[in-house]
């Protein structure tokens, strides 16, 4: 099978070639044109640079015999000497370089002629001659010497020039040639390579991009498409593989749908018999699946947007659901919807949670509404009730206490000993039992929303230290410090100042009585935004970890601790208080090392809060 990899050796095996061919041809030419260019430097370059260098030598010989005639022997004997030495020197290296037919014999008869023009050249030097025969010797045998030297120097030179030009015309030639040739076979290598990328274009490009444009239209959900196969080379067998993908993704679509199907009708069925309001959202708020009890008694319509509905707490929870992955913390009448069913009104608590993928990403919230009408009627006559027998038992409790008073006072007769013991033990349980029907009816007039409050500001450190001051005679007597580490650049709070500090005489007495003597009570202040907290640190006996979140229940009390002779609502009056006030308390405590409270108070007017 003729396949990819055999067709990519071939493709680049033929461009590989092509250069290899252009390789080995252009250092072929450069060394035939080196050796043309070597054949005119070293051959016939050296033989006329010394054929030049004998004329002009020469000619200076001539010179300086004629310095001699006209009474410079010195000056014309140095000139002689000293080119005598050059033109033996220049002849020598044509000797030496003698590479054209018939030089070799010019070189010969050079050499010949210089010997005798050396032999007139002593004669005429001998002082014993005088200045008319050296003349006759120099004009009659030394000159004619001298031009036929000349002339034989020149005739090797032209010899050499010619042949330098036949070389040049030689390298030029082969310039052309080896031009001709590189040029041809660049013109094939580029026609060779331009069927390769043609043939590269119908074996791997074009069918890479018909698989790209099936893998994307595979991505937007196409999965009818089947890839076209050409060949039966490793694309052709990726474009099989790529149409059998296609055939198992169908084949599982097919599957998951009616799977997808069946999951929904019967995840529907299930919601449609779920008693409360439950509805599924996605990431932009739109509802997907809902109870029928989501459908009839909020609108909660799947395809329907929950900003296009009037609930703006949920609203608000499913934006920080978005934003954070989880809500935020509500107040209790922030999760509470009323409704008016057939005319009947019924009351619902919201609940929303966050719903995530394996890898923790978020894909949708889920909403539900459970009715609560029962509890919040039950609630409504607990509260009437305990309002009411409060009441009741407030007044005949007043008259009772009244009359051990005068008892006490022995307005009606002296008493005995025994007597007094017995109506101070009555008096100290009518006084607990007073406190605690004044906190019930407290506790019912902060739920009912009767209780008025009278919002104005003071500063955090007066706050506490007005808090303070009924209990710092008892924390002395029992061996307690009281430390306070106030900021004192706080702003400061919108508060009821009369029911604040009945939450800090909660908070205080509760830690006087859990603290034993040698210990240590703390109050704090720290800003929270727009909110101060307070903290209230003791080091007592601190609470079991299991009844944390119990212990701002009405009438709890941690069980086994025997100090405490209270009906357990103190922390519940200051939680109302406190988020009366737009606040929260919160409690953390470590068994046997001690505990702390903390609420917060705004430092902006709530009264909007009490509407």
């Amino acid at each position: 099978m003729f396949g990819l990899r055999h067709k990519l050796s071939l493709g680049f095996g033929g461009l590989f070639l092509i250069i290899l061919i252009i390789g080995i041809q252009g250092i072929i030419r450069l060394h035939e044109l080196g050796q043309s260019i070597d054949v005119i430097l070293r051959e016939n370059y050296l033989s006329v640079v010394a054929c030049k260098q004998m004329k002009e030598t020469l000619e200076s010989m001539d010179r300086g015999v004629l310095f001699t005639f006209l009474g410079y022997r010195q000056e014309g004997m140095e000139k002689i000497r000293r080119n005598e030495v050059l033109f033996d020197e220049a002849l020598k290296k044509e000797l030496n370089n003698v590479t054209l037919p018939g030089e070799k014999e010019k070189a010969a008869k050079l050499q010949e002629l210089f010997t005798r023009y050396q032999a007139i050249l002593r004669n005429i030097e001998k002082q014993t001659l005088s200045v008319e025969d050296r003349k006759r010797l120099y004009f009659t045998g030394l000159w004619p010497l001298s031009q036929q030297i000349r002339q034989s120097a020149e005739d090797i030179l032209l010899l050499n020039q010619k042949n330098m030009n036949e070389a040049n015309d030689k390298a030029r030639k082969q310039a052309a040639s080896a031009r001709r040739q590189m040029v041809l076979l660049l013109l094939s290598g580029a026609f060779i390579a331009m069927i390769f990328i043609g043939f590269t274009g119908k074996w791997i490009l074009h069918p890479l991009r018909r698989l790209i444009r099936s893998a994307e239209a595979i991505r937007d959900g196409n999965l009818e498409l089947v890839v076209q196969v050409d060949s039966r080379d490793e694309i052709g067998r990726l474009s099989e593989a790529f149409n059998d993908m296609a055939e198992s993704l169908r084949e599982f679509r097919r599957s998951d749908h009616a799977r997808l199907i069946r999951t929904q009708r019967a995840t529907q069925e299930a919601f449609d018999r779920l008693p409360d309001a439950v509805a599924i959202l996605d990431t932009e708020g739109k509802v997907e699946i809902s109870s029928a009890a989501a459908r009839n008694l909020f609108g909660l319509q799947p395809g329907v947007r929950l900003a296009d509905l009037s609930f703006k707490n949920l609203q608000t929870l499913f934006r920080q659901i978005v934003s954070h992955g989880q809500p935020g913390k509500p107040e209790d009448r922030q999760r509470f919807f009323q409704r008016f069913v057939n005319g009947d009104e019924r009351f619902f608590r919201s609940e929303m949670a966050p719903l995530a993928d394996r890898s923790g990403g978020l894909t949708g919230v889920i909403l539900m509404m459970q009715d609560v009408t029962e509890q919040q009627r039950l609630h409504e006559m607990k509260r009437g009730m305990i309002s009411t027998v409060s009441h009741q038992l407030k007044t005949p409790l007043t008259s009772v206490r009244m009359a051990i008073h005068l008892l006490l006072e022995e307005k009606v007769g002296p008493l005995t000993e025994k007597q007094v013991e017995l109506l101070l033990a009555a008096r100290e349980e009518s006084d607990l039992l007073y406190r605690i029907l004044t906190d019930l009816l407290d506790i019912s007039r902060i739920g009912s929303g009767r209780l008025q409050m009278n919002f104005r500001e003071v500063t955090p450190q007066i706050l506490v230290l007005e808090a303070l001051e009924p209990v710092r005679i008892a924390a002395r007597d029992q061996g307690i410090e009281i430390v306070t580490e106030l900021d004192d650049a706080l702003p400061p709070v919108f508060v009821d100042p009369i029911q604040i500090s009945q939450v800090f005489s909660n908070l205080l007495n509760n830690a006087l009585r859990y603290t034993a003597p040698g210990g240590r009570i703390t109050i704090s202040t720290a800003a929270e935004g727009k909110m101060v907290r307070f903290f209230v640190t003791d080091t007592g006996s601190g609470i079991p970890h299991q009844f944390l979140q119990r212990i701002f229940e009405q009438f709890f009390r941690v069980p086994d601790q025997q100090t405490d002779k209270g009906a357990g609502l103190g922390l519940a009056i200051a939680k109302e208080i406190v988020e009366a006030h737009g606040g929260n308390i919160n409690v953390e405590s470590r068994e046997g090392q001690g505990t702390t409270f903390s609420f917060t108070l705004k430092t902006e007017n709530p009264q909007s809060y009490q509407e």
